[in-house]
């Protein structure tokens, strides 16, 4: 379960780095820093607006006059107003195990969302993965598939997953992080066949998966797993493909694997 020195790339925190305009919208030929940028400069956006607004706010707060509906609203710059519409709406689902519930009754459906800002919106509210106990998930789905091997879009599927010791949280954070950016950004030349992407923690460490729609469909498969170890420079980081119909019948490390990279 090694791992390497994961650089990865400074996301939304960073203004005036390169933007990668096609994210949103899955142009997949460009480079790495910048296809994992795909939402930086929305959320720079958002920060813009949210500037501008207490700015004319203040401006018309120090007046001595009731300011009218029409000089409030031509105080603010409209161009910052729009979100940054994402191709499909997810569902965040967290899971918390309790040994007194079925396993379906610990899924909380935590919130859904489809575009750039109501994404960071939803990340930065709740905790990172390194923060969570034992036995919690967290799953992020497309709207309508439920992230369970018997869902319907899942049944006949599998998962890229990867394997991270107790010790990495920083890269654990960072990995989920990053992933759920290429997932949401269409960042996969066959992202019709993603379900969701999900990241377990537990006592020996944490595993982190993509969950794709066939199984059989093998150069989707291969075609996901290379992108995502290219994007997220999983250089000596082992992924594995498993099916879901065997990881039902096997457990934790004994579950099959029909692809490695």
């Amino acid at each position: 379960m090694g791992y390497d020195n994961y650089g990865g790339t400074e996301i939304a925190e960073q203004q005036g780095q390169d933007i990668y305009a096609g994210g949103v919208n899955g142009n997949s030929d460009l480079g790495h820093n910048e296809q994992i940028s795909a939402t930086a400069t929305a959320a720079a956006s958002a920060a813009a607006m949210a500037a501008a607004a207490a700015a004319a706010a203040a401006t018309l707060a120090s007046a001595d006059f009731q300011p009218s509906l029409n000089r409030l609203l031509s105080s603010i710059d409209y161009d910052l107003c729009f979100k940054h519409p994402l191709e499909h709406t997810w569902t965040l689902w967290h899971w918390q195990n309790d040994r007194a519930k079925a396993w379906s009754e610990m899924l909380s459906d935590v919130t859904s969302f489809n575009t750039v800002e109501d994404f960071f919106s939803v990340y930065y509210f709740i905790k990172p993965p390194s923060d969570l106990k034992i036995f919690n998930d967290y799953m992020v789905f497309k709207h309508g598939i439920r992230p369970m091997w018997e869902d319907d879009s899942n049944k006949e599927g599998g998962r890229w997953v990867m394997f991270l010791e107790r010790d990495s949280k920083e890269l654990v954070d960072k990995l989920w992080h990053d992933l759920l950016l290429c997932t949401i950004g269409e960042c996969f030349e066959y992202s019709e066949q993603i379900c969701g992407a999900v990241i377990n923690v537990r006592n020996k460490g944490s595993k982190i998966s993509l969950w794709t729609k066939d199984a059989r469909n093998e150069q989707a498969i291969q075609a996901i797993g290379q992108k995502m170890k290219q994007l997220l420079q999983l250089n000596e980081v082992e992924l594995q493909y498993q099916i879901h119909r065997d990881a039902m019948v096997q457990a934790g490390p004994n579950v099959n694997a029909i692809y490695k990279m």
